[in-house]
C-alpha cells in the first residue's frame, strides 16, 4: 500500500530538478499520508513525524516554498497517469464530457494583511481566506466516480475578490473548453457572466426564483405596445402573502432512473429579463428536474439542445469537483495553515488539493480498508486510506529512480545561519 503511493507520487515529482524531485516527493507523501492532522497543520513536526532527518526536512521545506516547479505542468502528468490507465472510463453524455468549475477557501483567520475573504456559514459572515478555483475533467475508475483537476487558479494579484476570481475561470476556460466539452457551475455563477466571457455550451444551476423573458413579443390587443417578451417563471414563489403562480410549460418529459420516476418541465428559447426581442440575442433553455429523493426540483439553463437525462448527469458530474477540497481540508489536514510567505499562501493549498485528488485516486484503485471491525462493508473512501497512512513513515529502503535523489552542492564556503542573513541584509542595503 505504501509503495503504491510512493509509486504515484513518484510519476509526479520525478521530473522536477534533481533534488527538488526527492524534497518534493517527501512532502508529498507528508500531505497525502495525513501527517498534518495529528500537528494541526505544523510543517516541521508533519515533515519530522515521517521520519525525514534534520537536512532532509529543512530541504522539503525549502523546495516547497522556493523549488522550482510549476503546478501546470505536474497537473498536466496526474491526468495523463490517471486517464492512461486500462480502467479509466471518462464520462460522455450525448458527445459531451463535464468541466466542472467551482471555488473553495482555505481559511486564514489570523494572517496578517490577507488578501481575500470568503463566507463561513458557520460564522455568518466573510472572514480572511485564501481562496482557489478549481476546474476538472470527471470519470470512473472501479465504479467510483473522480473529478481529476484541470487547472488551480489563483486570485488576481490586484483584485483577489471572489468576482474577479469567477472572472478569470471564465476567461481560461473559454480558452481550453474544446468542442465536445461543456463548463458545468453551480447557482454562484449568473447566466449573464457566462455570456459575457462568450462561454457557448454550459450547464449553470438557476436560484428558485428565477425569471426570464420568451426572445418575441406578446399579442398586442389595446394600449401601449409591449417592448420585452413575457415574463417566464419555472417554480411558483410567494410574494408577501400572495402567491406567483409558475409559467406552463413548452414541455414535459418522464422517464425511470433506478426504479424512480422522474420528471422534467422544459421552457424553450428564453433570453434574461433586460433583453428586449432580437435575433441577435444569446437564448438558453431551462430545465426544472423533478426528483423524487430530493425535496426542491433542480433548475438548469444550458444554450444548446439536451435531453433531460443527459442534463441530470451533467450537473451530477460537478459533484466530484467538490471531493477535492474536503479530502485536501478535513483527510490531509491542510484546513489549518501556519505559512506566511507572499509565494507559499498560495502554494500549500494548490499542493493540498493535489493531495487530495491523489488520496481520491488511490483509495478508489485499491481493495476497501475496514476501520476496525464494526465495518463491515467497507468502501474506496479517502478516509479509510488515510487511517492507514497517517503515522507510517517514509521508506528508508524505497527503490526509487536515479533521478530522485539529494543534490550534492558545495556549500562549506557560503555562510550559514546568523551570518548568512546578516550577508544578505548588508548586501540589500548596498544595492
Amino acid at each position: 500500500m505504501i509503495d503504491h503511493t510512493i509509486g504515484v507520487l513518484i510519476i509526479l515529482t520525478q521530473g522536477l530538478p534533481v533534488g527538488t524531485n526527492l524534497a518534493m516527493l517527501h512532502f508529498m507523501f507528508m500531505l497525502v499520508s495525513g501527517a498534518l492532522l495529528p500537528n494541526r497543520g505544523a510543517m516541521f513536526p508533519g515533515l519530522k513525524s515521517i521520519g525525514l532527518s534534520d537536512a532532509a526536512t529543512r530541504r522539503a521545506w525549502a523546495a516547497f516554498g522556493k523549488g522550482a516547479w510549476q503546478m501546470p505542468v505536474i497537473l498536466v502528468l496526474w491526468r495523463e497517469h490517471v486517464t492512461g490507465l486500462p480502467g479509466w472510463q471518462e464520462h460522455r453524455y450525448e458527445g459531451y464530457r463535464a468541466v466542472p468549475a467551482d471555488i473553495t477557501a482555505f481559511w486564514r483567520p489570523t494572517l496578517k494583511n490577507c488578501p481575500s475573504k470568503h463566507y463561513h456559514p458557520a460564522a455568518n459572515r466573510a472572514l480572511p481566506a485564501v481562496i482557489m478555483g478549481i476546474t476538472g475533467v470527471v470519470g470512473e475508475i472501479n465504479g467510483q466516480r473522480l473529478a481529476l483537476p484541470r487547472a488551480f487558479e489563483r486570485a488576481h494579484p490586484k483584485d483577489m475578490s471572489e468576482k474577479r476570481l469567477w472572472q478569470e475561470i471564465l476567461k481560461n476556460a473559454k480558452k481550453s473548453l474544446a468542442e465536445d466539452e461543456i463548463l458545468v457551475v453551480d447557482a454562484g455563477v449568473k447566466i449573464s457572466l457566462l455570456q459575457e466571457f462568450e462561454i457557448e455550451r454550459y450547464v449553470v444551476r438557476l436560484a428558485i426564483n428565477f425569471t426570464a423573458r420568451r426572445n418575441f413579443l406578446p399579442e398586442h390587443f389595446k394600449g401601449r405596445k409591449p417592448t420585452y417578451g413575457a415574463l417566464v417563471r419555472p417554480l411558483p414563489r410567494k410574494y408577501k402573502d400572495k402567491t406567483l403562480e409558475a409559467t406552463a410549460p413548452d414541455e414535459t418529459y418522464t422517464w425511470i432512473e433506478n426504479r424512480s420516476q422522474l420528471r422534467a418541465e422544459i421552457w424553450r428559447n428564453l433570453v434574461l429579463t433586460g433583453k428586449a426581442p432580437s435575433k441577435t440575442n444569446k437564448i438558453f433553455d431551462v430545465y426544472a428536474i423533478y426528483d423524487p429523493e430530493f425535496d426542491t426540483p433542480w433548475l438548469l439553463a444550458v444554450p444548446i439542445k439536451l435531453k433531460p437525462e443527459s442534463m441530470r448527469s451533467l450537473y451530477k458530474d460537478r459533484w466530484p469537483v467538490e471531493q477535492i477540497p474536503n479530502s485536501a481540508k478535513q483527510m490531509v489536514g491542510s484546513h489549518r495553515q501556519f505559512v506566511h510567505n507572499t509565494e507559499s499562501i498560495q502554494r500549500l493549498p494548490e499542493l493540498a488539493l493535489l493531495a487530495g485528488s491523489v488520496l481520491s485516486f488511490l483509495a478508489a484503485t485499491m481493495l476497501p480498508i475496514p476501520t476496525g471491525f464494526w465495518d463491515r462493508k467497507p468502501k474506496r473512501t479517502p478516509g479509510r486510506l488515510r487511517r492507514v497512512l497517517i503515522g507510517k513513515p517514509f521508506p528508508k529502503d524505497a527503490i526509487l529512480p536515479r533521478q530522485l535523489r539529494e543534490k550534492k552542492s558545495v556549500t562549506a564556503h557560503l555562510p550559514k545561519g546568523y551570518l548568512a542573513r546578516r550577508a544578505k541584509t548588508l548586501a540589500a542595503a548596498c544595492t
